[in-house]
């Protein structure tokens, strides 16, 4: 049951490569263990993106001490959905945000945005997202220099050789 939490704990941090390295490191009668194959299952859902089947892996968890991690896994899901979002979509309207996140009414998706501080504002029935990227300016990539420069660095290793 603790390696079933460790790795549950992990996946809830999204720490999913410290995640397969403790998996790596269990005995094949440990991966048989209800509880660790919960986790991995659950791993598995969240990485195909199956967002409705890791909320709803709440309701067959194969111990209650599961429950608290669940819960704080389905919050791990929504804050990948709206980061996902965020970057997908200029706006959505509040109904396929709620969608979208999993909520089943608009006060939860407004409680989440208020919660999560979020920089998404409501107008007129949408969920206006602000751009990250819009602040941050693009720099143009010197690639002739940084091709020249590449074979240079190539002829003199060639000539060391």
């Amino acid at each position: 049951m603790i390696l079933g939490l460790n790795l549950l704990r992990l996946l809830v941090q999204n720490r999913i490569a410290e995640f397969h390295t403790e998996l790596e490191l269990l005995s094949p009668a440990a991966l048989e263990n209800p509880c660790v194959k919960h986790a991995v299952e659950l791993e598995q859902s969240f990485m195909e993106g199956a967002y409705n089947r890791v909320l709803s892996a709440k309701q067959n968890v194969p111990c209650k001490t599961f429950d608290y991690f669940m819960d704080l896994l389905a919050k791990t899901v929504r804050d990948e959905i709206a980061g996902c979002s965020e970057k997908a979509y200029d706006y959505l309207s509040i109904s396929d945000a709620c969608q979208m996140l999993l909520f089943s009414s608009d006060n939860e998706l407004l409680e989440y945005i208020k919660e999560g501080h979020l920089e998404w504002e409501i107008k007129n029935g949408t969920v206006v997202f602000q751009k990250a990227n819009e602040s941050a300016p693009c720099k143009e990539i010197p690639s002739l220099q940084l091709i020249n420069q590449t074979l240079s660095y190539a002829r003199e290793l060639e000539r060391i050789v």
